[in-house]
């Protein structure tokens, strides 16, 4: 069973607060830290540390395949 992170413990982890950069999208919370694209806590328009199922399902190019690229390592509240 994952782990359960609320919104606010997921915007400490926007690769600024803390060394960990992690995002949420369609209620799971993704690391993306070991991504070159994400190195800075964003991601062109897009920060870390926040849940990017509005943004992704907007105005991404990709889909949310991305995502398989990385670890699933909690659920958002």
């Amino acid at each position: 069973m994952l782990p359960e992170y609320t919104r606010g413990q997921l915007a400490l982890r926007n690769g600024q607060d803390r060394d960990e950069i992690w995002v949420a999208y369609q209620g799971r919370i993704y690391d993306v830290g070991r991504s070159r694209l994400w190195k800075r806590g964003n991601h062109y328009e897009h920060w870390a540390g926040q849940d990017l199922t509005p943004e992704l399902d907007k105005d991404a190019p990709h889909n949310a395949k991305v995502f398989d690229n990385f670890p699933v390592i909690g659920l958002l509240k």
